[in-house]
Parts: C-alpha cells; sequence; structure tokens
C-alpha cells in the first residue's frame, strides 16, 4: 500500500512539474494540490529521514510541546495542511521503539489535529490540560526511553537556531508530570530539529528546482523595462511592484524584496547620494526570497541600466561579475561532505583572496526558513570563526543560499572600487554541491 501511495505521491509531483508555458502565474499549483503534496510529502519524511536522524543523534524519544497561537517553530513542520496550527495544548511524541517507530499525539482534539498520521494516547477530554502531561507520563513509564529530547539547547547564543522551541510553562509542567529518573534523561533536541529543518527529500529536491524557477523568472519580470523605466523609476517602486507581485502569485516573500543602487561617483555627483531613481549607468542589486511549499529561496542579482549608445555594460563591471561567478565555483568545490562550515570558511577564502577576488563571505541554509537552522559558511561581520551552526558538519541532501560578495575596482568609474552581492541556491547531495536551477551567467541590461 504504501508503495502505491508514494508512487501516486512522486507521479502527482511529476505532472505539476511538466508545465510547458514560463507564464508563471500558471505554474503555482492550487491550495488543494499544495496540501495534497505537502501532506504526502510530510508522511514519507516523518517515515524514512525522521527515524534515521534520531538514530544518528542515539535519541529514542523526542517531544514536541505548545500552545494554540504560540506554536514551537518545528511543530507546525510537523503537522498537515491546512490547520497546522497547535489546538490548545498540543503534545507530540516520535518514539523509535524496539517495535517500530512511532508518531503519536497526546493533543486536545486527538490525532486528528496533528494530521492523519498520528496515533493519539490522550481520550480523556473532559479531565482538561493537566491530564495532557499524565498520560505522557504514564506513556513515558511504559515506554522507558534512555533519552528524551525537548525543544531547548543551551550551548551557545551565538547560534541562529530554531530549536528552542518549549516555553518555561511547559517545561516545568512537564517536569512535575515525570517521575524523577526521566527527568534525569531529558536532553536537547537541537541536533535532532536542525537535522530535520535541513534534510531534503528527494520530491523536496525536485520541487526546489520548479520553486527556483519560478524566482528566477520573477527576477527576469522586474530586471526589465515592463517594470524599471530609467529616470523614472525609484528602487521602492521595484520594491513593491516585488511584493505585490510575490502576493499575485499566492505566495509569500519572508523578507521585504530589497534593490539597492552601486553607483559611479559620476552619478552621485550628478543626481546626489540619497537619490533612489534609478538612473542609466547604474549597477543593480536585488535581494528577493520566496516562500512556497514549506520551502524558501533567497537570491541576489545584478543589473545594469545602459546610457544611451551602449549595448553592453562596461567591461569593469561585466568583470566583477566573472569574479562572483569564479568564487561561486570555488565554493561549490570546497562543500565537501562531513567538512564543517568554519573549516569550508577557511578554504574558500584563502582561495578566493590568492586569485584576487576580495569574497566576503556568508552561506546560510535555506529550508523551511530563509535564514535556516543547519550548517552556515561566516557570516558578513565574521569572517574567521563561527560559533554553533559554523560548527556543523555539512551533511547530504541539504540545500543553501551560496550568498557572498566580491569587490574590485571598474575604470570605467574613475578606478572606483566596486563590490557586488551574489547569492543563488544550492544543493548538496550525493556528495556534490550544484545549483538547484542554474545561475546568472551575464547581468541583466535594461534599456
Amino acid at each position: 500500500m504504501k508503495k502505491i501511495l508514494l508512487a501516486a505521491f512522486f507521479s502527482l509531483g511529476a505532472v505539476a512539474l511538466n508545465a510547458q508555458s514560463r507564464d508563471i502565474d500558471k505554474l503555482v499549483l492550487s491550495e488543494r494540490e499544495q496540501a495534497q503534496l505537502y501532506n504526502k510529502n510530510l508522511e514519507w519524511k516523518l517515515d524514512n529521514v525522521l527515524p534515521g536522524i534520531m538514530r544518528r543523534e542515539k535519541t529514542d524519544m523526542w517531544l514536541v510541546i505548545c500552545f494554540e497561537n504560540s506554536e514551537d517553530p518545528v511543530y507546525r513542520t510537523l503537522t498537515t495542511w491546512p490547520g497546522d496550527n497547535a489546538r490548545r495544548l498540543s503534545i507530540l511524541i516520535f518514539h523509535d521503539s524496539s517495535s517500530g517507530f512511532k508518531k503519536l499525539s497526546a493533543t486536545w482534539h486527538g490525532g486528528a489535529a496533528s494530521g492523519y498520521m498520528y496515533e493519539t494516547i490522550f481520550t480523556d477530554r473532559k479531565s482538561g490540560a493537566e491530564a495532557q502531561f499524565t498520560a505522557l507520563a504514564d506513556y513515558i513509564r511504559r515506554a522507558d526511553p534512555k533519552t528524551i529530547a525537548i525543544s531547548y539547547h543551551n550551548e551557545t547564543i551565538d547560534d541562529f537556531s530554531h530549536a528552542n522551541g518549549l516555553s518555561h510553562f511547559h517545561y516545568e509542567k512537564l517536569i512535575q508530570s515525570l517521575d524523577e529518573k526521566y527527568r534525569q534523561r531529558l536532553a536537547p533536541a537541537k541536533n535532532i530539529i536542525t537535522g530535520w529543518y535541513e534534510t531534503r527529500t528527494p520530491w523536496e529536491m525536485s520541487f526546489f528546482r520548479h520553486m527556483c524557477g519560478i524566482a528566477h523568472d520573477l527576477i527576469a519580470e522586474f530586471y526589465s523595462n515592463s517594470v524599471i523605466t530609467p529616470d523614472v523609476t525609484t528602487t521602492e517602486d521595484v520594491t513593491w511592484w516585488i511584493a505585490e507581485r510575490i502576493k499575485r502569485l499566492k505566495l509569500d516573500y519572508w523578507f521585504l524584496p530589497d534593490i539597492e543602487i552601486r553607483r559611479s561617483q559620476a552619478n552621485i555627483e550628478k543626481y546626489g547620494k540619497d537619490d533612489i531613481v534609478i538612473r542609466r549607468g547604474d549597477l543593480l542589486h536585488c535581494d528577493v526570497g520566496i516562500s512556497y511549499m514549506g520551502l524558501t529561496t533567497d537570491m541576489q542579482y545584478g543589473a545594469y541600466v545602459l546610457l544611451p549608445g551602449e549595448t553592453d555594460a562596461p567591461a569593469g563591471l561585466r568583470a566583477l561579475h566573472e569574479k562572483g561567478k569564479r568564487f561561486q565555483e570555488i565554493c561549490l568545490a570546497e562543500f565537501s561532505e562531513g567538512r564543517t562550515g568554519n573549516e569550508i570558511l577557511k578554504s574558500v577564502l584563502e582561495k578566493g583572496k590568492a586569485e584576487g577576488l576580495n569574497p566576503v563571505m556568508y552561506s546560510h541554509p535555506v529550508n523551511y526558513f530563509g535564514h535556516g537552522s543547519g550548517m552556515t559558511v561566516g557570516v558578513t561581520e565574521n569572517q574567521a570563526w563561527l560559533k554553533g551552526s559554523g560548527e556543523r558538519k555539512l551533511y547530504n541532501n541539504t540545500s543553501y543560499a551560496l550568498e557572498f560578495s566580491v569587490s574590485a575596482v571598474v575604470p570605467e568609474w574613475n578606478n572606483q572600487l566596486v563590490s557586488q552581492g551574489f547569492e543563488e541556491n544550492i544543493i548538496f547531495t550525493g556528495g556534490k554541491a550544484s545549483f538547484v536551477d542554474g545561475r546568472q551567467d551575464k547581468l541583466f541590461l535594461i534599456k
């Protein structure tokens, strides 16, 4: 039965990805299709990915406890669409038992509140929330787990993480309900949660390419005269056009899109340093990220606004773009399974500086969150050693925003030093890093 379900699941995904038109309005799935695909992928991931992560971390039980409207961030990634929010007090239990991997719920509305794949262990709804903790404690007593992971970590405040979702209130209630020996078995679930966030299923990797294609088409739309009229359109105009366009697609942005101008000193003197009108001769830089089907993108692309008589960007700006492409290649080659983010950072900076690329590195995970939990390769303000996520190893089937900047003097701009940011989504699978849906080969040109 499971093989039949998975075959239908992947075939439905294939139909969605085989769209012939590049009209992105026609590429976004209906709400019903999204729910069907999301839930089938979730069920597969819970059964085929989560057990391996828990075993890797030597943990046989994981608890997720939260209130409605105050959800643990990881809770929404573990429950079905629609209605992925908690119901009153919600408790999920993942138990890697001798009789098999169990997905349980001690939630007031039963297993149905968390999705059809959870079995409920709580039926005494008349007794209220206190009885839910009693049911949980009784199950723990019978199961006798060696380690009980909960959503908190206390390693470093410098680490960016979504693994601290257990409230102090619920922690106290849990402590009060457990026997002393099980209190001693409580442990941070940080590595389990991070592994859950960062690990992509085969379907997610396929759909991620489709999603990145939509994001690339969106960038091509606004880096054109259909949106930008030189000497008329402002950066604010473009920002809000992108935001509204994403909403018209029935998608979300996880940060307000950003458009910046890299301007020659001649244009600064002509128009003023605070001018936000897009002028001829400007180098543009965008930062755009969309959210769709539980995944996120994060991209930074460049465009040049042609001066009268120009048919291409100045050679110095084209050379700067090539420097960015070269550094992308260096980075992809240095992504190797088992290396830490800090090890990769050291290597790429050394090689990039040796080639005169002047790189500043910041590569972060993109998964359920745009600034996701997982291995991080530097941050802009720290190009040496990053605590926490910089010490995390690179695992297979994980996804990242390869983000950095390079700089160089531009002869056509009177040898002005110009820095340009790059960001493209990559996937690490089969021991190799690669672009999810290609990269920006050349600067966009706006007439």
